[in-house]
């Protein structure tokens, strides 16, 4: 028979182990190519690069961007903390372990790192489909998705929560004249997932009912946070210059537009745009040209870094087109 201080140290155990809590890096990787935003992802492009906080990383970052060049070859320099995920439900019930995800956004520029083939860049349209509005409404959004989220808030056994569903859906997808609001990536995707729209809510739920598979999935949560990257990121474009850690040295004004816009998912007014750009003195004249456009060679420009220095500024903005 056990004595009294063993039974108690198995049970301390047992305790400890189910209290177990560790801490995982992952990162939101985006770059611009080719009027695409992109983002750096691991396996079969189902994962962001990520891996646990060890004892012999120096600081959160350090083993951030230990893991990403690790799993990646690609060496990180613009980075922000972007949110920590702790939800005690976010990876799966079979997971003993409580799993925190510290998560980072960076910005980069699109390279192929040799010797690496486990890693690869995807469109992030890939996994939110509903989110590009350069070419109009998607069709998946006006034909299906819309419709089965409306059809989800009508079936809500209360009064209160059919009001209270279609409302948010309302807000989030633009509905009753309120207009798209691009920065709302996050509150879309959640919608989704409420409404079981995604694949990750039928596996998280083992659901066999019939589900409209919207965008590619990923493992665990991911999606939820590149959702929560791309939200930060439309949002940040707007009062800091970030977008400049996505160019090149040098880059027509034109290329500046078309990253601006393929980030927000909109079409923006040239003029307006070209006007915001110069009033702010966000770039300067490199003295060169590119004939890689139609029609007379275009002025190439490079971003003014001294004007972090002298001022804040505001950012690129948004002069939205209105065709």
């Amino acid at each position: 028979m056990q004595d009294k201080t063993t039974l108690a140290k198995k049970q301390t155990g047992r305790s400890e182990r189910s209290q177990a809590v560790s801490a995982d890096l992952i990162a939101v990787v985006i770059a611009v190519t080719d009027g695409k935003p992109r983002v750096l992802t691991v396996g079969q492009a189902s994962a962001l690069p990520s891996g646990p906080f060890e004892l012999g990383h120096r600081s959160l970052q350090s083993g951030l961007r230990a893991w990403v060049e690790r799993q990646t070859g690609h060496p990180l320099g613009y980075i922000e903390q972007l949110y920590t995920f702790a939800d005690r439900d976010r990876i799966g019930e079979e997971h003993v372990q409580r799993v925190i995800s510290i998560s980072y956004l960076g910005l980069t520029r699109e390279e192929q790192a040799e010797g690496s083939g486990v890693h690869g860049w995807r469109s992030w349209y890939d996994y939110f489909p509903w989110e590009d509005h350069r070419a109009g409404v998607p069709p998946i959004l006006a034909d299906i998705l819309v419709p089965r989220l409306l059809a989800w808030a009508d079936g809500a056994e209360d009064i209160n929560m059919r009001r209270d569903r279609r409302q948010r859906v309302a807000y989030a997808f633009g509905l009753d004249d309120r207009g798209w609001n691009e920065e709302l990536v996050l509150q879309r995707y959640e919608l989704l997932h409420e409404a079981a729209l995604v694949a990750e809510a039928t596996r998280a739920r083992d659901s066999g009912s019939s589900v409209a598979i919207s965008g590619q999935p990923m493992i665990a949560d991911h999606r939820r946070i590149l959702a929560t990257g791309i939200a930060r990121l439309r949002t940040k474009i707007k009062y800091r210059p970030v977008v400049f850690e996505l160019m090149p040295p040098t880059f027509t004004l034109l290329q500046l537009q078309r990253t601006v816009e393929a980030l927000a998912g909109r079409l923006i007014h040239k003029s307006n745009f070209r006007r915001l750009i110069e009033q702010q003195d966000l770039v300067e004249e490199a003295g060169e040209t590119t004939a890689d456009t139609v029609g007379r060679p275009a002025k190439l420009f490079r971003f003014r870094h001294a004007v972090l220095d002298e001022r804040a500024v505001a950012g690129t903005k948004l002069p939205l087109s209105r065709s």
